[in-house]
């Protein structure tokens, strides 16, 4: 997962050589104040898990309008084949999710471009890719997506830029090459929010017992007393003192409405014993006096929007139910319709998390179905996946009546084997279908 740090984002203001004089010539356009939708002199398209490239081609789209062109920026969702072959230029700035792979948001735009057999030799375009170089297919997708264009005729106005965890160096990059086509070093600020001082209120073990690493539900207060907005769905990023420069985003498990910001995080430990960085601060070194550098971070992607008012079902594992929780919590007060929750952990007796809440909605029929799988305790349903396998006739039923389908938890196996359990019951198409209607929306790490 990629995270976006303030440090990162003390760009340099002036650049430091020209580019070719016949990229300007050919690249710049005709300058207007205002043009209609297809006709800007840009496409900025955009496409990640959880919004730092839609924040960085917002920045984008404001660095190239400070030379008068007008830009449009768009959701990778929302661009096929006819508008890719109507764009003489478009920026994308995509990321990689998990090893190699086109995160959500650009999947569809994946496929389509891995079977098409389209000239695009009118096109010019650039590539800022995200990856992690912990992980073994670095920028998997965009190097991907580059060579894809490439070979269809696009013509790349610049070498592919490729920013591990955001880093500074090639952001400079990247805005060196926008300044250019801009025509001005007069660049905006590209400073992501500051951090805000935040306390640790209440903090307790929620799976005493468990055979795994302790999960500790959190309760975080603003030493200001102000607290902010945010919906379910939406995360923070917490800047540990051990690693500053790497910020950890969690799951908001809460609402406004309750009064403070709730998190649901794991202890790591790493194979020499020590505590991960973030999670170690936060869930046994942070004291009561102790400041917590967070920051909101809106994930619209997981929002309910539209889907608000539809049936839901909602599917995770391990500390995943954080940010299903809050839906809940949202959906029970604003009376929404029906709910399935599908949840799966280790043991049942142990690692139960938040079992009095939602044997509560269960009762008082805020949750229609409730479906639980616990790996440790035997049975032929050990995993998310697996309960989906056994109940596809409700689910396709759900879904025909209008049911959005949100996904909260582990990258590893689980996400993989929901999809293809959703894919078995619903068929690759009808996933497609609800994906690009946005009522298929995943957060998973």
């Amino acid at each position: 997962m990629i995270n976006i740090d303030p440090a990162r984002w003390a760009l340099a203001g002036a650049m430091l050589f020209a580019y070719a004089g016949v990229c300007v010539a050919t690249l710049r356009g005709k300058r207007r104040a205002a043009a209609p939708a297809g006709q800007a002199d840009w496409l900025v398209v955009h496409a990640s898990q959880t919004g730092t490239c839609e924040f960085l081609a917002e920045r984008t789209r404001a660095t190239l309008a400070t030379g008068g062109l007008t830009v449009q920026v768009a959701s990778m969702d929302d661009i096929g084949e006819t508008e890719l072959l109507a764009a003489p230029r478009i920026l994308f700035i995509v990321s990689t999710y998990g090893e190699g792979d086109a995160p959500d948001s650009g999947a569809r735009f994946a496929r389509m471009l891995a079977s098409s057999t389209a000239d695009l030799s009118r096109l010019h375009y650039g590539v800022l890719a995200l990856g992690d170089t912990s992980y073994a297919h670095f920028c998997g997708f965009g190097r991907s997506m580059d060579a894809a264009l490439g070979a269809r005729g696009a013509r790349s106005l610049f070498a592919r830029i490729e920013a591990d965890r955001v880093a500074p160096a090639a952001l400079q990059a990247w805005q060196h090459h926008l300044s250019h086509l801009a025509g001005t070093s007069d660049a905006p600020d590209w400073s992501a929010p500051q951090y805000g001082q935040w306390r640790i209120a209440a903090r307790r073990v929620l799976n005493a017992g468990s055979a795994g690493a302790p999960a500790y539900l959190l309760s975080l207060q603003a030493l200001d007393g102000a607290l902010p907005a945010w919906q379910a769905g939406d995360l923070v990023q917490v800047s540990a003192p051990a690693a500053p420069d790497y910020p950890r985003e969690y799951s908001i498990a809460s609402l406004p409405a309750d009064g403070s910001i709730e998190l649901l995080v794991r202890l790591h430990l790493h194979e020499d014993g020590s505590e991960g960085a973030a999670s170690g601060w936060l869930c046994t070194q942070a004291g009561k006096n102790d400041t917590i550098a967070l920051r909101l971070r809106e994930h619209k992607r997981f929002h309910a929007g539209a889907n608000a008012q539809r049936p839901m079902i909602l599917i995770g594992n391990g500390t995943g139910i954080a940010g299903l929780r809050a839906h809940l919590k949202s959906r029970v007060a604003s009376g929404a319709a029906r709910t399935w929750l599908v949840f799966g952990e280790r043991n049942a007796q142990h690692d139960y998390l938040f079992q009095h809440e939602i044997e509560e909605w269960q009762r008082s029929g805020a949750l229609a179905q409730l479906d639980l799988a616990f790996s440790r305790d035997g049975g032929a349903l050990r995993y998310v996946q697996h309960v989906l396998a056994a109940r596809e006739t409700p689910l396709r039923d759900w879904v025909a009546q209008g049911a959005a389908i949100y996904v909260c938890g582990s990258l590893q196996g689980m996400a993989g084997g929901v999809h293809d359990a959703l894919v078995a019951a619903l068929g690759q198409q009808q996933l497609d279908q609800l994906d690009a209607a946005g009522r298929y929306r995943r957060d998973v790490y």
